[in-house]
């Protein structure tokens, strides 16, 4: 093999300069950043996330409830003989309770995809189920006074009930991702006001080396795509204090509603924060002729 085949050439098999070389560098690093930053591209990779993430959080649920299965089964058994009617009965208890929470957690992982709330009903069940599988777990323990039961079995029920309180806001957190990486993608399209280059006359060139044809030519400067405004807190509050109107009772997910883009902790806080606002005591105005009284001064 000659060295000339490992000279890096164009199309023309002419050696390439190290401008050149940068330049198509350039080139792909282009390329690749700008296909990095597409909105499908940014999608697939969070849905791996996602993926991974409901697994093993699905995988934590399983192992806790399958831990509390032997003590739900004891304290529903309450000392009945091994294989009577007690003794089966009672291990029909904690699966019942933990495919009830299955179900409310499995549309729970549907629903936050696409940022919708499940109501009251679903976080209740989900609570008493949480609640009953607790106390029937920690009964014998707290009962005898035995510290050491009581944190062992304290701790599968509480990590479940941590961990399904916990995913649809983590999936809820992918999909504002998504959605923002939607709003800022690169589309790599040239700015519309970019100069166009002129076409070099011919006195131009006079005396100055042609250059070659398949020279990369240099990018015009792209316009950074201008990020969201972010909405604050206060602006939120503004917006449901503005849709609010007597009668209307002041929730999350009412505030959800008024601002589909709020996320779910900034909607607790906007409701309770209109709450306290609604709440208080309207002053009336005291005329500037009339003096004020020391009781209007203490409302004021």
């Amino acid at each position: 093999m000659s060295t000339e085949t490992l000279i890096p050439q164009d199309a023309q098999h002419q050696p390439l300069t190290e401008a050149d070389k940068l330049a198509q560098d350039a080139a792909t690093a282009a390329q690749v950043r700008r296909l990095a930053n597409h909105p499908d591209v940014v999608a697939l990779r969070v849905e791996k996330v996602r993926t991974q993430i409901d697994a093993v959080i699905w995988l934590g649920i399983f192992l806790g409830l399958a831990f509390t299965m032997v003590n739900v089964q004891s304290f529903a058994a309450a000392g009945a003989a091994t294989w009577s009617l007690g003794w089966l009965a009672g291990w029909l208890l904690d699966p019942m309770v933990s495919l009830v929470l299955v179900a409310v957690l499995r549309a729970e992982q549907v629903t936050a995809r696409y940022q919708v709330d499940t109501g009251r009903w679903a976080h209740r069940t989900k609570w008493f189920a949480f609640l009953a599988t607790y106390v029937m777990n920690t009964w014998k323990s707290w009962t005898h006074f035995d510290v050491a039961g009581v944190v062992l079995h304290s701790v599968p029920p509480v990590l479940v009930f941590l961990a399904a309180e916990t995913a649809p806001v983590l999936r809820d957190k992918l999909t504002e991702a998504v959605m923002a990486a939607a709003g800022t993608a690169f589309t790599g399209q040239p700015a519309a006001d970019a100069p166009a280059a002129e076409p070099a006359s011919a006195e131009d060139n006079v005396g100055e080396t042609p250059a070659p044809a398949t020279r990369p030519r240099r990018r015009p400067a792209r316009k950074p795509a201008a990020k969201p405004t972010r909405k604050l807190r206060g602006d939120y509050l503004a917006d449901a204090r503005a849709a609010w109107a007597p009668g209307i009772e002041i929730t999350p997910a009412w505030v959800r509603s008024v601002c589909p883009e709020i996320s779910r902790g900034t909607s607790k806080n906007v409701a309770d924060d209109l709450t306290a606002e609604t709440a208080r005591p309207a002053v009336a105005p005291v005329p500037a002729d009339q003096p004020v009284t020391a009781d209007q001064e203490e409302a004021a």
